[in-house]
């Protein structure tokens, strides 16, 4: 569970730091890079426990990885539908499709 939960807060900081500045076009890019950087050090922070302590806890780096893609495509359509407002189409549920398809692969056979 820890895993999971510094997961979604990595991913939440990766999401800001990489599509936060599409609100903020007439900024330097300049700026932009220095403040994502910076954001995204959060992320890093964050990520890189969640990895250790759930590879500690058996979870393998394929599975590791797979989850963190099922946790960014949730993370970023909540962020584009409420920040970008971009509506979500069937695009978005058949990618969230492939990769549960692809979690449930990595998953499939786990004891523990």
């Amino acid at each position: 569970m820890t895993t999971l939960i510094l997961l979604i807060a990595s991913n939440i900081f990766m999401t800001i730091a990489w599509y936060g500045h599409l609100k903020f076009t007439q900024t330097s890019l300049w700026i932009v890079i220095l403040v994502s950087w910076g954001i995204a050090l959060i992320e890093y922070c964050l990520a890189v426990p969640a990895n250790r302590i759930g590879f500690v806890q058996g979870f393998s780096g394929g599975q590791l990885k797979i989850m963190q893609e099922c946790v960014t495509l949730a993370v970023f359509a909540v962020f584009a539908l409420v920040v970008l407002k971009e509506p979500l189409s069937w695009r978005y549920a058949g990618a969230f499709a492939c990769i549960l398809g692809a979690a449930a692969f990595m998953f499939a056979g786990r004891t523990h």
